[in-house]
Formats: C-alpha cells, sequence, structure tokens
C-alpha cells in the first residue's frame, strides 16, 4: 500500500476532545495536492488520525448554510 502523505496548512479549529483524541477542522493538503478542509480525530502529535471527511470549499459553503438554517 502506498504511503499517504498529508500536510496541515492550517488548523481552524479543536470541535472536542476525548482522551489523546481531539477531532479538529483542518485545511490539509493530500499527496501534495491543493488543501481542502478535513474533519477528523488526531492524537496530541498529529501523527495518528482516524477516519474523516474531506471536503472542497463549495461542500464547506453548502454545509454553512445547511446549518444556518437549522433552529439551534
Amino acid at each position: 500500500m502506498a504511503e499517504i502523505k498529508y500536510e496541515i496548512v492550517n488548523k481552524i479549529a479543536i470541535l472536542s476532545e476525548r482522551g489523546d483524541y481531539t477531532k479538529e477542522l483542518n485545511k490539509i493538503s493530500w499527496n501534495d495536492r491543493p488543501a481542502k478542509f478535513d474533519i477528523r480525530e488526531w492524537n496530541h502529535e498529529t501523527e495518528r488520525m482516524g477516519k474523516g471527511v474531506t471536503l472542497t470549499e463549495d461542500e464547506v459553503i453548502a454545509l454553512r448554510e445547511a446549518l444556518n438554517a437549522l433552529d439551534l
């Protein structure tokens, strides 16, 4: 299996913390591609990660509009 390269370009927010892991919103470049928004769990050293979701800018805008429409 090929090695996955990543670079955290911008740490945006820590959404929650659980033990040795934090769920974070970051902007990440995967395999030297343009950076995208990414939500996933990371250990405190950002060496180990959990499964997550990667979003384009258009998808983040759509998500923001959907969240703004909620009555929270």
